[in-house]
């Protein structure tokens, strides 16, 4: 029964002190408003604990984060261009990336990658789990964007995951 109301105790324990040194302050409402997160958290959170997964390379996942991190900055400028320079013609398409990774946990962190970068989202993922339905937002040639996608994300996350 405890089980079922703390799935996980520590992480429970983690974000409630988390949650008290963010406010920089220790009130009764403040304290009781994040003990009732730190409870409904891991009950929200706890189906993604089933798909339990291995990071074979840590440090090519550090390295992907920083290419992450790189491509957001990058694709916020291009952005800013777009909207500051109307004159600018987009291109905007809907094309169908091919998987070549497998594996529930890195499909979704390709999807959620590619969805993170400005202008870029993952409308879809197909059935069979061997293609995303991307939409971008200014796009010159669908192919270079497929082997961009493949070689800046896709073949680190297959070193990452062993997938």
């Amino acid at each position: 029964m405890l089980n079922k109301i703390f799935p996980a105790p520590r992480l429970s324990l983690f974000l409630l002190v988390f949650w008290l040194l963010l406010q920089n302050s220790i009130s009764p409402g403040l304290v009781v408003l994040g003990a009732v997160l730190a409870l409904l958290i891991p009950l929200y959170t706890h189906r993604g604990r089933d798909f339990a997964t291995k990071i074979h390379r840590p440090l090519k996942a550090v390295e992907y984060f920083l290419v992450l991190l790189v491509d957001i900055i990058l694709s916020n400028f291009n952005i800013a261009a777009i909207i500051l320079l109307p004159r600018r013609r987009i291109q905007p398409a809907l094309f169908e990336y091919p998987l070549e990774i497998t594996g529930e946990v890195p499909i979704t962190v390709l999807a959620s990658t590619i969805s993170l970068t400005p202008g870029t989202i993952t409308a879809e993922i197909r059935r069979d789990g061997r293609a995303l339905l991307i939409h971008a937002l200014n796009v010159a040639d669908h192919e270079a964007m497929i082997q961009q996608i493949k070689t800046r994300y896709e073949m680190r996350l297959k070193e990452i995951f062993k997938c």
